[in-house]
């Protein structure tokens, strides 16, 4: 130790060459909030100096801009559907060197369990995964997960590396409802950081939540939300998914003297929006939006390396981690070389170092459902009048809307006309025979249907169709793969992509994974669906946290109230 702590002063002292030298770029100090040409070098995986420097290896880059590597505040690897593995090989070329990982969906799949998976499969990888554990599995009493964790099995875990606190704290209502199970959790984790997810909390009941050490949220879906969660000390996880988009409506809420307390992050990224970039795609829009490129460079490095206390993390200065991006401009924000710990580890978007998990073990059998036949979906009808889940474009938040329903020989039907589809939420962990049925408005499909196994937060199996015979095709398919997404038509599947691990991630590698998505992107498009990610979209309607209407394996939940509705009015 002490003979490495020589070798990096002589370097820094320039007595002796360093290891590596980045040579004559434009530093985007985040520190000091310049930028500026000077040498970075690097020694034994460590930055020694900025200034003027020779190296056993130089990288000429007099016209590129030095980044520190990026760091993603909060992402759920699950949803990319890849092993830690592939979400590497995917994010560390577009320079994202670090992760806050949730595992909260396989946890909520396999319990304690999942967790040790995310930890052995993401161990010695060259991207960072520091992970916050899952406070809500389940998520609500209105579902069936396949785990309950209490804070006792939670617990142990905090002594593990790269365990950082407790993740989103999505049982709000819990919280204010002075919920024992929520409170053990909440003490146990006082001492450690504790992130939250409380959309459209306000005023006094806000303050509650964060008086509680709830230091962070990111379902901040306006700027008026996020300044009063920033004056409160909460850290505002500006989130930009491929399903929820809230950078737009956000960005006004930073200014220079609030920034410090801004960060971005992806939340839920999937496979094809991976590839074309991570944290760095968020910074080019910021960008394009206006934001001022240093302060999105700072919410992308410096400010979540400081509010998770990532030591040495976020910034390119002496003593600091080699975890360097040399990007093209600040406008394209194109990562040319990514460096992990002093190593070139990608180049031209591609990883050119392995990446390979040292431990592997596939979960399979977590899709255990008994036959469903056309008599268990049906509905009669008892109104003419009944609740249907209205979709908002881009967000993962619902409308409760009250409409005419369509019925044939008095069973409710989809309304193909009226973009009203039949929806339906399975339980798949236990087999207990559980189905949830509702009504949806807002996809556009005109034919067949769409099952999968991913489905925020308990991943049960949710289907959409304009028939019941496809809905079952596809449920029934899912069941075969154990567990994935299908698109079915007239009894015909036309896309379909496995996902063996939990029902959530593929053993395939991004380019498999992301092609499989595009395939059914384009054959749902073509039935009629609206949206880019039909899945993305289809997944959140099952998530009893986020408003307004969702539906569960149990039953119509009134998020608002917290509570069961009938699906009649």
């Amino acid at each position: 130790m002490q003979n490495d702590l020589k070798y990096r002063i002589d370097t820094a002292r320039g007595l002796k060459k360093a290891d590596m030298v980045l040579k004559g770029g434009r530093l985007v100090n985040v520190a000091s909030g310049e930028i500026y040409r000077t040498d970075v070098a690097v020694s034994h995986g460590k930055i020694v100096g900025l200034g003027s420097y020779e190296g056993k290896r130089v990288f000429d880059i007099s016209s590129k801009f030095i980044l520190p590597g990026l760091i993603d505040s909060h992402v759920h690897i699950e949803s990319s559907m890849l092993t830690p593995a592939a979400f590497t090989k995917s994010a560390l070329p577009h320079g994202t060197t670090a992760v806050i990982a949730d595992p909260h969906e396989i946890a909520n799949v396999l319990g304690k369990k999942g967790i040790n998976f995310m930890l052995k499969t993401s161990r010695d990888l060259l991207l960072d995964f520091y992970f916050m554990l899952p406070s809500c599995v389940p998520a609500t009493p209105l579902e069936t997960s396949g785990a309950k964790l209490s804070a006792s099995d939670l617990m142990p875990f905090l002594k593990r590396k790269r365990i950082l606190g407790l993740a989103e704290m999505m049982n709000y209502p819990g919280v204010l409802a002075k919920d024992p199970a929520v409170l053990r959790k909440l003490s146990a984790f006082s001492e450690s950081l504790i992130d939250g997810h409380a959309p459209g909390l306000s005023g006094r009941d806000l303050c509650a939540y964060v008086g509680l050490g709830i230091s962070s949220d990111h379902e901040c879906v306006t700027a008026s939300e996020a300044r009063e969660k920033v004056r409160l000390g909460m850290t505002v996880l500006v989130r930009e998914g491929s399903s929820a988009k809230d950078m737009e409506a956000l960005l006004p809420a930073i200014s220079p003297s609030n920034s410090r307390f801004f960060c971005f992050a992806t939340d839920d990224f999937q496979a094809r929006d991976l590839q074309q970039g991570g944290i760095n795609k968020l910074i080019r829009k910021a960008v394009k939006l206006g934001l001022d490129p240093m302060t999105a460079v700072q919410m992308a490095t410096i400010n979540p390396a400081q509010h998770y206390g990532l030591r040495n993390k976020g910034a390119v200065l002496p003593g600091y981690d080699a975890d360097i991006v040399v990007i093209d401009s600040l406008d394209t924000c194109n990562a040319e070389m990514v460096f992990k710990s002093g190593k070139l580890v990608a180049r031209g978007g591609t990883c050119i170092a392995p990446c390979r998990s040292r431990y592997h073990e596939i979960t399979k059998g977590t899709v255990r459902i008994e036959k469903i036949t056309k008599q268990d979906i049906l509905i009669n009808v008892r109104s003419s009048r009944a609740r249907v889940i209205e979709l908002i474009p881009d967000q993962i938040e619902t409308k409760q809307s009250i409409l005419p329903v369509s019925n044939r020989n008095g069973f409710v039907v989809s309304d193909v006309s009226r973009d009203i589809l039949k929806l339906i939420v399975i339980e798949r962990h236990r087999a207990t025979g559980n189905i949830g049925i509702g009504l949806v408005k807002g996809l556009g499909l005109r034919s067949g249907a769409l099952a999968g196994t991913v489905a925020h937060d308990s991943h049960n199996i949710i289907s959409v169709g304009t028939n019941d015979d496809d809905i079952l095709s596809a449920v029934s398919r899912l069941s075969r793969i154990h567990g994935g997404l299908v698109v079915v038509n007239k009894g015909k599947v036309l896309a379909e992509l496995p996902l063996p691990i939990a029902g959530l991630m593929s053993e395939k590698p991004a380019g498999h994974v992301s092609k499989s998505l595009c395939d059914i992107g384009h054959v749902a498009k073509r039935l009629g669906m609206r949206t880019g990610h039909p899945f993305g979209i289809l997944s959140f309607l099952a998530l009893p946290v986020v408003p307004e209407l969702k539906l569960t394996d149990r039953g119509l939940v009134d998020v608002n109230k917290f509570a069961f509705v009938d699906l009649f009015v």
